[in-house]
């Protein structure tokens, strides 16, 4: 790195630090310069103690490879969390040094958090997608969890996602307000099964707009690849709750036969799915196009936005407890025979002739 890249970087640092003392607002500030409130808290402490020498100091720094852990080991502990889902951490560890497997306990946990599997319910999901996808046989300890935890399920009502098109969650995102644009508002759908993420910008926040998403973008596109969309979850917004008689995006839904579900009132993070996609994109994608470029349209930002996304569906892996690894748009195509399959056999039950019609 060079002297004035370098520079770069710790004028940044500092600049988040005074941004935040002005503002009087560590998140605003954070939002404004693209870092999380963790690096701000680390710059701040390093600030302190060592002045701009510690920023330096930090910017230089590389991972340290030796202290990853094995990818055959990684490999293990995943496999056997889907084999023994019920086990805690010890005794997984403990299991595997049978095997001549040697990890601890923390780093099993470490692992499974890295695959989002650190709950029992996590790697049951897994396990159930496991059975879905590949056709695997169940053990008797592996059916005797996911019946455990079938019932637990029923008896709180919660809301599950069997195949692509299942369930999808949509919410509405501020991206801000750019200068020679005006407000831009982000309209996000997430297939909840394969991760599939569809997005479109707007200059406003309405029950149009919310509806407009559906019919422009998302509706076209699980029509070319021959799966429904059954059920859509929102938060309580007006742009997606109101009069159905009346409610643009509520006459929508009646129009294409899509059930609504409604995150709980007063808890936000039900729809935490599209929550933490926001932070990825936010992150990774407008904190850094708001710097290098001046946008002139709404349109003109859609095209790098459309650019991204494909590049989020098809080419980075994602760590969806249904994913495996796997990109959101191979997650889709290796299991939307699941969805084929279930309209199928809903087709069957709804047209078989009844005993009445035989006497």
């Amino acid at each position: 790195m060079n002297i004035t890249s370098e520079q770069k970087v710790i004028k940044n640092k500092v600049g988040l630090l005074r941004l935040a003392e002005q503002l009087q607002s560590v998140s605003k500030a954070c939002k404004v310069m693209g870092f999380s409130r963790d690096s701000f808290y680390r710059f701040k402490e390093l600030y302190e103690k060592s002045g701009e020498a510690g920023l330096q100091e930090i910017s230089r720094r590389k991972p340290v490879l030796k202290n990853r852990v094995d990818p055959k080991i990684e490999e293990a502990v995943v496999g056997f969390a889907l084999e023994q889902p019920a086990y805690g951490q010890v005794r997984v560890s403990n299991e595997l040094r049978k095997r001549g497997i040697f990890i601890s306990a923390g780093g099993v946990r470490s692992i499974w958090i890295r695959n989002d599997l650190e709950h029992f319910r996590k790697r049951l999901a897994a396990l159930s997608a496991k059975v879905a996808q590949d056709g695997i046989i169940l053990t008797e300890d592996q059916l005797r969890a996911l019946e455990r935890a079938r019932e637990e399920k029923e008896a709180h009502g919660e809301i599950e996602t069997e195949h692509p098109g299942y369930l999808g969650c949509q919410d509405t995102y501020y991206v801000g307000n750019i200068k020679g644009v005006g407000r831009i508002y982000q309209q996000t759908f997430i297939d909840t099964y394969s991760k599939v993420t569809l997005v479109k910008l707007y200059d406003r926040k309405h029950a149009i707009t919310a509806a407009d998403m559906l019919n422009d973008r998302v509706l076209p596109w699980f029509e070319e690849q021959g799966v429904d969309l059954l059920r859509i979850l929102t938060d309580r917004g007006s742009e997606f709750c109101g009069n159905r008689e009346r409610h643009e995006y509520a006459l929508y839904l009646d129009l294409e036969n899509i059930e609504h579900s409604r995150t709980k009132a007063k808890s936000p993070q039900t729809n935490g799915i599209c929550e933490r996609f926001h932070q990825t994109i936010q992150n990774e994608f407008y904190a850094s196009a708001f710097r290098r470029k001046l946008y002139s349209s709404i349109e003109q930002l859609q095209r790098e936005v459309d650019q991204w996304i494909e590049s989020y569906n098809q080419e980075r892996t994602h760590s969806g407890k249904y994913c495996f690894g796997k990109t959101p748009i191979q997650t889709f195509n290796d299991s939307k025979h699941l969805a084929k399959e279930k309209a199928l056999d809903q087709l069957v039950v709804k047209h078989k002739p009844s005993l009445s019609a035989h006497h």
